[in-house]
């Protein structure tokens, strides 16, 4: 089981394993007293977890299908709520035993996962680097001498040494990336509301994000899939948008990911090693289908700045403001004082800072118009965990250089593997663009991992083919085009000026007509249904386009032709392009070439 992912787990089930027999056995190999474990589940808690996915199942007429995540064990961060568990936010004198589960907790559950164990983390989800915990600093699962990267730094070793397909963290500055980059993993931060913070211990509430720790891009689009959704519970969830404006900088609109910005100058804080395996992936992504623009990160960099130097912080004392009155001695030092810095701010200062925000936003949007995301080191450095105990703030702040400006400027980001440095320990990358793509930089992300692999976490299993999931964030239209819209022919630019992707080349069913229009300028096919037996397969193409654009489109379409439904030769029906009777008057059939393309090609 060491190192299985969620379809390894699905596949074991699917010959016959049990949960009982497949949990009991992980349950029995994992160690309590390792470091990134705050809490475990007993036998008590397996047999309550057994016999309700077994009441699940029931409900389901006995189908595992229809719980996507049937009996896979999944880790929770412990500042995240668990029925059946403590939540302590890695400080004992602050815990409490929550009466219900948190909403991402309760979906995943609904799914079939069972919550295995709840793991440490930096005090209130207040670090980057796992090293603020009376629980003990989680080593980085390559060199124990290395930081883990925080604040989920449990959550993230124990993905990446096997012993759970993923975990749950939580990311308001990168605690979702760095701890991801740090140990060879995919780190998955949405777009803000995408996952209910319900039953989240906040660390600054209108920026929190749940996050999702993998071994591989497929599994992290799976469990996302499963927790996102709006929560009329939490003020902070929001309803993904019908669709994304199509006059919005390109990180903004909708559409595949082509152009990404890069850093013209990276810091590197002095971490050659970082560099070069930086600069290694870099020539390894200008072999990728996009291209890389090198910009001035200035007001990105400035926008990381406020998230702890400016008066954010006063939502960290929010949190955790009447605790910290009566029991301060109890919280970590370092903890206790970024978080108290915020009585250095005022009111006034905090208005200052959100107009400033707002006013860097609207730099960022302006500087990345022309690109569709960023290309970031995960972090720049891997100090190790002696450096950063000598110097906590600093060290600290560096590894966030390319994390903290993320959720202030309202952009979802996914951390993957990048290879090795020189001394052994993993290099990452991430990926950021505006809410709601999500889904895109899943795409990209399968591109990047299949291209170049690594192995899973710190495993020595291979990395699966990763394929990218067909639900994207905001909705869709497919629409089967037969003529001048193909690929090449003159008209394919109406698709794609409304960033329509091209999905697969297949054919109508065999109950279908093809015929030449007459007096159409360029030439035009129209599409007919035949009767049983007179028709034969066409080929056509199906592309996917906002649903935002649809209505531009259609309103392109001259008589006689318009948009109904086509059948495809899978027995699917999807929109595409037919024809009124009246048009077929004069018209050819060509039905013969099987295809608009064939028939062009003869007529030249």
């Amino acid at each position: 089981m060491l190192g299985w992912t969620i379809k390894d787990w699905q596949n074991a089930y699917k010959e016959g394993a049990t949960p009982e027999s497949l949990l009991g056995e992980l349950l029995t190999g994992l160690d309590a007293t390792d470091v990134a474990w705050i809490s475990l589940l007993d036998q008590k808690g397996l047999d309550k977890a057994l016999l309700e996915l077994k009441q699940k199942l029931q409900n389901a007429r006995g189908e595992i299908a229809s719980l996507p995540l049937y009996g896979i064990p999944f880790a929770a961060k412990d500042n995240i709520d668990a029925a059946g568990f403590e939540t302590t936010a890695a400080c004992p004198a602050f815990a409490y035993t929550p009466e219900e589960d948190a909403t991402t907790v309760a979906r995943l559950k609904a799914a079939g996962a069972i919550v295995i164990g709840k793991t440490n983390l930096d005090q209130f989800a207040t670090g980057l680097v796992g090293t603020r915990s009376p629980y003990g600093a989680v080593p980085n699962s390559f060199k124990p001498d290395v930081v883990s990267g925080g604040s989920s730094s449990g959550s993230a070793s124990v993905v990446a040494r096997g012993l759970v397909p993923f975990a749950l963290g939580t990311d308001t500055a990168g605690s979702g990336r760095v701890p991801a980059g740090l140990n060879n993993l995919v780190g998955l931060k949405p777009t803000k509301g995408l996952f209910s913070i319900r039953g989240v211990v906040p660390a600054c509430r209108s920026l929190d994000c749940v996050s999702i720790f993998a071994l591989t891009v497929n599994d992290a689009g799976l469990v996302s899939d499963t927790m996102a959704g709006f929560d009329a519970d939490d003020a902070f969830s929001r309803k993904a948008p019908y669709a994304l404006p199509l006059d919005g900088p390109a990180l903004r609109r909708p559409g595949p990911i082509q152009r990404l910005a890069i850093p013209d100058h990276p810091q590197w804080f002095g971490d050659q090693q970082a560099e070069a395996a930086w600069n290694t992936a870099i020539s390894q992504w200008r072999q990728q289908n996009v291209e890389l623009v090198p910009l001035d990160f200035s007001p990105m960099l400035e926008l990381a700045a406020l998230l702890y130097e400016g008066p954010w912080v006063a939502e960290r004392h929010a949190a955790v403001e009447s605790f910290m009155a009566s029991h301060g001695d109890d919280m970590n030092p370092v903890v206790k004082g970024i978080i108290s810095k915020a009585g250095h701010f005022s009111a006034t200062d905090t208005f200052k800072a959100q107009y400033r925000k707002e006013e860097l936003q609207r730099q960022i949007d302006e500087l990345l118009a022309d690109v569709d995301a960023l290309l970031v080191p995960t972090a720049p450095t891997a100090p190790t965990i002696e450096a950063v105990n000598a110097d906590p703030v600093a060290l600290n702040s560096q590894l966030g250089t390319y994390t903290n400006f993320v959720n202030l400027a309202d952009m979802s980001a996914l951390a993957v593997p990048a290879g090795f440095r020189d001394d052994g320990l993993p290099f990452g990358v991430t990926l950021i663009s505006g809410a709601w793509k999500d889904t895109e930089l899943q795409r990209l992300a399968c591109q990047w991992l299949n291209a170049h692999p690594t192995k899973l976490g710190a495993t020595d299993k291979t990395r699966p083919e990763e394929t990218p999931g067909a639900a994207i964030s905001t909705p869709t239209v497919q629409v089967a085009v037969v003529g001048a819209h193909l690929s090449g022919m003159p008209l394919n630019t109406q698709l794609s000026e409304r960033y329509a992707v091209l999905l697969e080349q297949t054919t109508t069913s065999a109950n279908y007509r093809l015929f030449a229009l007459p007096n159409t300028t360029p030439p035009k096919p129209g599409l007919k249904r035949a009767a049983p037996g007179e028709g034969r397969e066409i080929i056509v193409e199906v592309w996917e386009m906002p649903a935002s654009a649809f209505g531009s489109f259609v309103d392109l379409i001259p008589a006689p032709l318009g948009i109904g439904n086509v059948e495809l030769a899978d027995g699917r029906w999807v929109n595409g392009f037919v024809c009124e009777g009246y048009g077929f008057e004069g018209a050819e059939d060509v039905t013969e070439f099987g295809g608009w393309r064939a028939y062009i090609a003869s007529r030249a």
